[in-house]
C-alpha cells in the first residue's frame, strides 16, 4: 500500500508543461485531471486512515484512478 499521492505532474513528469496547456486549452481534458485529482486525493485518504473506506470501496477508487490516468496518457501522446 503507498500513502504516496500520484499527482499527475508525478506521474507523467515529461509532460508538466503539456498537462498545464491542455488544462488551459481543453475542457475536457481539465474535467479528467479534476476527476483524477478527487479520486486520488479520496485514495490517499483512506490509505492514510484519514477516512474509512471498505476493501471493495479501495479497490473500485483505484480501478477509476487508473483508467483516468489512461485516459490522460492517451490524451498526451494524442497532444
Amino acid at each position: 500500500m503507498s500513502h504516496t499521492p500520484h499527482e499527475l505532474a508525478d506521474e507523467f513528469p515529461e509532460h508538466v508543461d503539456k498537462l498545464h496547456d491542455l488544462k488551459m486549452s481543453n475542457a475536457h481534458f481539465a474535467r479528467i485531471a479534476e476527476e483524477y485529482h478527487k479520486v486520488n486525493r479520496e485514495i490517499h485518504r483512506i490509505e492514510t486512515e484519514v477516512e474509512p473506506a471498505t476493501d471493495e470501496r479501495t479497490t473500485e477508487l483505484r480501478k477509476r484512478r487508473l483508467e483516468l490516468k489512461d485516459e490522460v496518457n492517451a490524451m498526451l501522446v494524442a497532444a
